[in-house]
């Protein structure tokens, strides 16, 4: 499993394309597990979302406001260790 937001699109598409299998959704249960696992997918998604903005959002105010500081907390992922 890649963990990048690349692979994250393709991982949302793959489920879009789940979603949409017609042979796949008859099913009762199919259908109840593909929408339940939908939900859980669109919620991580979101937050690895929210996270890789809030990241690009500190990056961009370091730059501005620190452009001599080239460390940036290791929590952000930003740094060249």
């Amino acid at each position: 499993m890649k963990n990048n937001l690349v692979a994250l699109n393709d991982y949302l598409f793959e489920e879009l394309e789940r979603l949409n299998d017609d042979e796949t959704m008859r099913e009762e249960d199919n259908f109840k597990k593909e929408m339940n696992r939908s939900k859980a997918i669109s919620q991580v998604a979101k937050n690895i979302i929210d996270n890789a903005n809030t990241m690009l959002e500190a990056k961009k105010y370091a730059d501005e406001y620190c452009p001599n500081n080239k460390e940036m907390p290791k929590l952000l992922g930003m740094s060249d260790e």
